[in-house]
């Protein structure tokens, strides 16, 4: 064990030699995870109309092919996404972009990634009524769920109302937004047990926000700051630039967030990033230069076993999530 391991092992780990740093304990703090998931006061959170958006986002009455839900580009088997490259929409016509996992919307600011939904109501829209994903206009999704009794029920149960457009994505956004990542061995540690991660993750822990850089971007509990950035990827996309028309958004994306990490493969908006060695492999290279690439971005050199506490660090955001059970669609 090198000078270099053994002084990050007493800095963060800190077993044996009395407490944590105040700036270790300080810096812990800040991915603290909330107490409480917040809803906007226009949709406030029920039980009852969770229930109901989940039944509409397991519903294939929703696309005009009977053939998709919601589910099937954000399976909750795979972080909430779907496991390839790029979404597949309707009649199996690829997309230009991955799908991004559904995890932590509810503390999301804009929404897509160019974000150009203000809020996640208004991202629910956006995929039912595209051509090529689930190619349903709204209008039509209220005339088919009109037709079912169940629905019709549960509507004016929940909302004391027939069933309209609005309320439709009022309630599958309030189930959305009850989709948290679990708690993870990383949040057992900020909460005090020094046993949930290994030496290795906490040196990775201090390269994540000292020489690697990636809290540049990565912040806050669900580890993004929910902005836009070119991060020198291979890409003819513009980005958030095709909503601002602003020449320092081109090819810029939303930062992801980090909770659940293993189980998103692939990664970038693209897809390009089989894995999380190609993901590093980038980041350390600095991506293409180039004038809209984010001040951020530039070579870090890190060596093998840095990276491996990279990922050794990154492996202890992966949440103790409860099973999700389908829902008994209204008939």
């Amino acid at each position: 064990m090198n000078l270099l391991v053994v002084f990050i092992w007493l800095l963060i780990a800190n077993v044996s030699y009395g407490e944590e740093s105040p700036q270790l304990q300080a810096l812990k703090q800040q991915y603290k995870r909330p107490d409480f998931i917040p809803f906007p006061a226009d949709n406030p959170y029920s039980a009852d109309k969770a229930q109901l958006g989940k039944m509409l986002f397991f519903d294939q009455r929703l696309s005009r092919h009977f053939n998709m839900t919601c589910a099937t580009c954000h399976n909750p088997s795979l972080g909430w996404e779907d496991g390839v490259a790029t979404a597949v929409g309707d009649i199996n016509e690829s997309l230009a972009r991955h799908s991004p996992t559904l995890l932590n919307l509810a503390w999301g600011e804009t929404f897509f990634w160019d974000g150009r939904a203000a809020t996640l109501e208004e991202q629910i829209r956006g995929p039912v009524e595209a051509e090529v994903e689930m190619n349903m206009s709204l209008a039509e999704v209220v005339q088919r769920l009109n037709k079912v009794a169940g629905y019709r029920e549960q509507f004016q149960k929940v909302f004391g109302e027939s069933i309209n457009e609005t309320n439709i994505l009022k309630a599958i956004a309030t189930y959305e937004r009850t989709l948290v990542s679990g708690t993870a061995p990383f949040d057992r540690w900020v909460d005090g047990d020094e046993g949930a991660i290994s030496a290795q993750a906490k040196a990775g822990f201090e390269l994540f926000n000292g020489k690697a850089g990636c809290s540049g971007c990565h912040t806050g509990w669900n580890f993004t700051d929910n902005q836009f950035h070119d991060i020198g990827l291979a890409t003819d996309d513009l980005g958030r630039a095709n909503i601002t028309a602003d020449p320092d958004h081109i090819h810029a994306f939303k930062t992801p967030g980090l909770r659940n990490i293993g189980q998103r493969m692939p990664y970038m908006h693209n897809g390009l990033s089989a894995n999380m060695d190609a993901v590093l492999a980038h980041y350390i290279s600095g991506g293409i230069p180039r004038t809209s690439r984010s001040a951020l971005m530039k070579p870090v050199l890190l060596n093998q076993q840095e990276l491996d506490q990279l990922k050794a660090f990154m492996a202890t955001l992966d949440g103790e999530d409860k099973p999700v059970s389908l829902p008994i669609l209204p008939i």
